[in-house]
């Protein structure tokens, strides 16, 4: 089981403390280093800073929403990294959602899987230096960077099963995995592609530092802030029942009343939340279900808490090289 790391970009952290978490990563044998795009860091120039800053781990967008850039621009983006460090580069997209696409950018946010399907086919025939409507590419990967979907709902799994390299599913404890991963491979089967053509991955929130009573209540404002999003509410249905009453409160104001709400049940069914063993108990529990890459989103105990991830980073590597050595062979902290 290889493991990653996502940056906490909800946390409000500078550039320079992202790099910090990057570079501790590296030094700790992860596998790659993701950053995701929601209101704090850019994802191209955040990846950019990454991989100066670092020398041998892979980067990866996790997840950059494909409504707001265009294929040839995206195209354009991933190539200028993937020149700079060949072989480094993940291309992670997604379709994110209405709140984001219509209410903060202002675009349309209409048939996402067929947009997606497109993006996909541009991205690979701008890199191969085909036309896309009119634009051809000056600068080409000499490696593309492998193209991982996000997908949490069926014909978004089945789509990354017939088009991408990788899928990266998250809000999915070890139990849901089964059934998310057979979906991708219905999507392989019918698009006749070989079983296992797509590898694997998954996101999950982690906290292993030493404020826990903070980050349980941290997790459980992210728990509802994300299962209250109308495209992802499914991901939580199973261990968060009271979602429908929980948004109704919060739409009313009675914050206090929604987030009593979320079991703490729920948070623990959702995140790993204690020492370095308990994450890295998670990491191999999602391998034991299929998965390639188990991806450790670090938030902090409260935003601005750079502690947190650092250690959740450090002493889940020391804990995985303990029991399993499933970070390689050079870990340290």
């Amino acid at each position: 089981m290889k493991l990653g790391v996502t940056m906490p970009v909800d946390d409000g952290l500078s550039a320079p403390q992202y790099l910090e978490l990057a570079r501790a990563a590296e030094d700790c044998g992860y596998d790659s280093v993701w950053v995701g795009e929601v209101a704090g860091p850019e994802v191209f120039a955040m990846l950019g800073l990454m991989l100066g800053a670092t020398t041998r781990i892979r980067v990866g967008s996790g997840i950059a929403s494909i409504y707001p850039r265009t294929a040839p621009l995206a195209a354009m983006g991933y190539a200028t990294l993937a020149s700079a460090a060949p072989g480094r580069v993940l291309a992670g997209l997604g379709v994110s959602s209405p709140l984001v696409v219509r209410d903060w950018h202002g675009l349309s946010y209409s048939r996402p899987v067929e947009v997606a399907e497109a993006y996909i086919a541009a991205l690979r025939a701008a890199w191969a230096g085909e036309k896309v409507r009119g634009f051809r590419a000056g600068l080409r990967p000499e490696v593309p960077p492998p193209i991982v979907l996000g997908a949490m709902n069926p014909r978004m799994l089945r789509l990354a099963g017939r088009v991408a390299d990788g899928v990266f599913i998250t809000w999915c404890p070890p139990s849901e995995v089964a059934p998310r991963l057979a979906l991708v491979r219905e999507g392989e089967r019918e698009a006749g592609r070989a079983p296992g053509s797509v590898w694997s991955m998954v996101s999950f929130w982690a906290y292993a530092g030493d404020r826990q009573d903070e980050a349980l209540e941290r997790m459980r404002r992210l728990v509802l802030q994300y299962a209250m999003v109308p495209t992802h509410a499914g991901s939580f249905a199973g261990s968060f029942p009271a979602i429908d009453r929980a948004t109704e409160l919060w739409n009313a104001g009675d914050r206090r009343g929604a987030l009593a709400l979320v079991p703490g049940e729920a948070v623990h069914h959702m995140c790993a939340l204690g020492d370095g063993a308990v994450v890295a108990d998670r990491a191999t529990a999602f391998a034991a279900a299929g998965l390639d890459l188990a991806v450790a989103l670090t938030p902090g105990a409260a935003p601005g808490d750079l502690d947190g991830p650092l250690a959740t980073i450090r002493r889940t590597a020391a804990a995985s090289a303990q029991v399993e050595r499933v970070v390689g062979p050079e870990v340290c902290c």
